[in-house]
């Protein structure tokens, strides 16, 4: 009965959003957070199929990149997994949804948990062994990623540590980089987007994620605002914006696509209406 909801909901939103029209063709272009592009990817198809003749074009390299495009007016809307920093207030964010950030390892390792002080010594490298940590005796692989993503930012944040702390044997970009590293590598250790790791895991890939402060690392701990690493996923605009993307952030706000923000392993906000 409440997926039968869910549905009519879904379709209901879907009819009134389909009543609006654009002559001829139209872009849309979205830039930036490589978390944020495969549902902002997802909602843009549905959108393109309710307005013939428009073009949703999203693009990735990271929440910088989407700040700073939306900034110049190179892109439409901007795409940020992270609120606006104090220096962004000339900007508006638009909140899609709620992620979380989870530590991963490989399957296989036999460490189930690690303290807030072990992970900082890992990724500076003062622990170099997954023994010192109650593993097996072998190197530890930090998987760092790349300046220009907010998963850094936000974890630099959590931890209260500078970049040029980090003593990283492998930089990576986005989610699924992360989790291909270690899941190809017994002996690495990683940080990605909780939806895209629960939904790997489900998937069956080689990885594995651990709880922080006692939290199990899942959507539904982010949904009762109680996993510790989460953060909001915005679409990012400057002044007014058109009447095409404002009608993209409408729909992205509502509960024509709630469908798609669980799909990836987001958690849907009660904002969306």
């Amino acid at each position: 009965m409440k997926k039968f909801k869910i549905l009519l909901t879904t379709l209901i939103c879907m009819m009134l959003f389909s009543q609006s029209s654009y002559a001829g063709s139209e872009r849309l272009i979205l830039t930036g957070s490589s978390t944020v592009a495969p549902l902002a990817l997802e909602i843009g198809k549905r959108f393109e199929q309710l307005h013939a003749g428009v073009r949703v074009d999203v693009q990735t390299g990271g929440s910088t990149r989407g700040v700073l495009d939306a900034r110049s007016g190179t892109a439409d809307i901007g795409m940020a997994s992270r609120a606006l920093k104090g220096t962004e207030q000339d900007l508006t964010s638009h909140l899609i949804g709620m992620d979380g950030i989870s530590i991963i390892l490989h399957r296989n390792n036999p460490v189930k948990m690690l303290s807030n002080a072990q992970i900082i010594a890992i990724f500076t490298g003062k622990i170099r062994n997954w023994q010192q940590v109650g593993g097996e005796n072998r190197s530890i692989t930090v998987v760092n990623k790349a300046e220009g993503h907010s998963t850094l930012e936000l974890f630099l944040h959590h931890f209260s540590l500078k970049n040029s702390q980090i003593k990283a044997d492998v930089i990576i970009g986005d989610n699924q980089q992360g989790i291909k590293t270690v899941a190809g590598n017994p002996n690495a250790i990683g940080y990605v987007s909780i939806g895209t790791a629960e939904y790997e895991e489900a998937q069956g890939t080689a990885i594995k994620r651990l709880p922080m402060a006692g939290i199990a690392p899942t959507t539904e701990q982010v949904r009762l605002g109680k996993f510790p690493l989460s953060r909001p996923l915005n679409l990012i605009t400057k002044g007014k914006p058109s009447s095409l993307a404002q009608s993209f952030i409408d729909f992205a706000r509502s509960p024509a696509v709630r469908d798609l923000v669980e799909a990836q392993f987001f958690v849907a906000v009660a904002s969306q209406h």
